[in-house]
Order: C-alpha cells, then sequence, then structure tokens
C-alpha cells in the first residue's frame, strides 16, 4: 500500500487513533507515514483496508466495520471461519477449563478461535487453540504494538507467531477504557457465533453476545451453577434464546450449514484439518432438526430449502439413522 492509497481512503472513512480525528490526520500526514512505516518494519505487520482481500469478510456485514484494521503475525488467518469465545475475566477454575477445552476442540475442527486476550475466559480460549495447533486471533484494544495486560506477555508472543493480533486503533495506543468495549463489535463482526462461558449480568461479555444478535450471528452460552452468580449472564442469554452448550460439537453442529463449503476451501488453503461436522450427510438440512421434537415447518425455515427438497434429503437421513420422524415432526437421534 501506497501513501497516496493510505491518504486516500481515511478522506471517506474514519480511523481509530484514540483520540486523534480524521481532520488531524488531514492536518499531520506524518501519521499516514508513521503507519506505513510500521508496516515496512517487519515481515508479519500488515494494514488491511475495507476493500483488501485479506479483510475479515463477515466483518465487512456489520453496520460499522473499520476502514482499516492493523495486523500482527499470519494476517492471512483472518480469512477463515471463527468463533468468538469471550467471558469473565475473573473466570472459576472451572470456567477455564471448560473455556481451553472447548476452544481446543473447535480449533482441532478446524474453527479459528477468536478472543480479545484478556485476563480470564479470553486468555483460557486462546491457550486452548494454541494447544491444538489451531488458528487464533486476538483482537485487542490497544495498538498491536501494546500487550496488555502485561502478564499475558508469552501468550501474546505465540499468538504472534501462530495467530494473529489484530486492533482498528494505531500501532502504539496505549490502553484506555473507552477502547475495549468498541472493539467487542469487531470480536463478533469476525465470528460466525459468540460463545459465552461464564459471566455476570452486568458483563462486558453480554454486550459482546449483543452485538452477535444484531449482527445476525449465533450466540451460545455455557451453563452454571446458581448460587455464585458468575453463569448469570449466561443464564439470561439462555433465556433469551442463546444456545446452550455442553460441547464442541453444539457448536460446529449449529454452524456447519453456515461455514461447511467456505470451510472446505479455506481449511486446505491454511492447511487447517476440516470439521467433522462439515463431514455430516447433508449438514445443513441435519443441523436443522435439533434433539428435541422439530416440526416440518421449523425444519423448512431453517434449511432454506423447498418443502419437497427437505422431505426427499429427511426421508435419506431416517434410512441412515440420523433422524427419526415421530408425531409432531422429527427429532435428531445421533452426533457426528
Amino acid at each position: 500500500m501506497t501513501l497516496s492509497e493510505l491518504r486516500q481512503r481515511l478522506e471517506f472513512e474514519p480511523l481509530s487513533l484514540d483520540g486523534v480525528s480524521q481532520r488531524q490526520i488531514s492536518m499531520q500526514p506524518q501519521l499516514v507515514e508513521a503507519a506505513l512505516a510500521w508496516q515496512d518494519a517487519a515481515d508479519d505487520h500488515a494494514i488491511i483496508c475495507l476493500d483488501d482481500p485479506a479483510y475479515p469478510p463477515l466483518l465487512k456485514t456489520i453496520y460499522d466495520p473499520p476502514c482499516v484494521l492493523f495486523a500482527k503475525g499470519r494476517s492471512e488467518l483472518l480469512t477463515v471461519p471463527a468463533v468468538a469465545v469471550v467471558g469473565s475475566r475473573s473466570a472459576s477454575h472451572a470456567g477455564l477449563q471448560i473455556s481451553r477445552q472447548l476452544s481446543r476442540d473447535m480449533a482441532t475442527q478446524g474453527v479459528m478461535i477468536c478472543s480479545g486476550m484478556a485476563s480470564g475466559i479470553d486468555t483460557a480460549a486462546h491457550l486452548g487453540a494454541l494447544d491444538a495447533g489451531g488458528a487464533t486471533v486476538a483482537v485487542l484494544g490497544t495498538g498491536v504494538d501494546e500487550c496488555y495486560p502485561r502478564r499475558n506477555r508469552n501468550l501474546y508472543g505465540d499468538i504472534r507467531h501462530q495467530g494473529c493480533l489484530l486492533s482498528e486503533f494505531w500501532p502504539d495506543t496505549k490502553p484506555y477504557a473507552g477502547n475495549f468495549p468498541k472493539r467487542n463489535r469487531i470480536i463478533s463482526g469476525i465470528s460466525m457465533g459468540t460463545l459465552v462461558v461464564e459471566a455476570r449480568v452486568k458483563s462486558g461479555s453480554l454486550i459482546t453476545a449483543r452485538l452477535a444478535a444484531e449482527q445476525g450471528r449465533e450466540v451460545f452460552a455455557v451453563p452454571g451453577g446458581i448460587l455464585g452468580g458468575q453463569s448469570e449472564g449466561c443464564h439470561e442469554l439462555l433465556k433469551k434464546g442463546a444456545k446452550l452448550v455442553e460441547n464442541a460439537v453444539d457448536i460446529t453442529e449449529e454452524i456447519s450449514a453456515v461455514c461447511s463449503s467456505h470451510l472446505e476451501g479455506l481449511g486446505l488453503s491454511h492447511h487447517i484439518s476440516k470439521p467433522n461436522s462439515c463431514e455430516l450427510p447433508i449438514p445443513s438440512l441435519l443441523s436443522s432438526v435439533k434433539y428435541e421434537v422439530t416440526s416440518l415447518d421449523e425444519v423448512v425455515e431453517h434449511s432454506g430449502k423447498t418443502i419437497d427438497h427437505v422431505l426427499e434429503q429427511i426421508l435419506e437421513l431416517e434410512l441412515q439413522g440420523w433422524v427419526a420422524a415421530v408425531p409432531g415432526g422429527y427429532v435428531r437421534l445421533k452426533r457426528n
């Protein structure tokens, strides 16, 4: 990217610079020159604009996508289908284990794990993806050259080498409280769905879940105990229709209809194994049949197929033992 190209983009879209306005950018061209110098300083530095092929495809579809992103690490991974994992910074031991295990299992199936590199659930999610040798992206509320919190210095380095650090803020932007909620729309926007593990009712994680729902993405939640209050936010999401998650299959089955063809091509190009859920027979239809009674109308609506097509394919699933016809509709019989 040349200086003139970046300046031209900044003429039409604002760039988040931690208080530096667009007018100030136009009056201080050295800011643009500094960004380009940063990009040239290392092979794994990248400035990604909205019309670049490397720009996360789902992020383009949200109401207010950043016009420019700064990436550090393997920026080519930003086009891999992702699931966001968020939750409490002061998570319980069980919550950390759940976040790490679910993230590890999803990463093993070729799903990229997206989170915010905060303490607690975010950190466990990134570690789970790294454990599996999978891809993970950390969307920062600082510039990509800033590691926050400091205790995550080793994790920061591991993500840089195995995944990607991403921010809409200028590379040297320091931690500022107002920037962290702002980055949540990117975490949910990059991802096909958002999983919440341990969150209180007044939690930033619920902001991410709300944004995901507004962006038309799936929302998942892990239930917890009712005494400590650490999972009150998750229970609130479940009451509002979030999908209850007990294992990674609960997530990958739900998103398989969306990602099957996408993962097949992208997984091969990035040497990431394809998810088992995408090898299921007729995945878009199978994911439409739940383990409780699902009416034919629901199956048709969720799958997006014509009723004749649904009846033909669901008969095939019956013969293979995946679903069964029951009074009121159909039920799912087995997992992959």
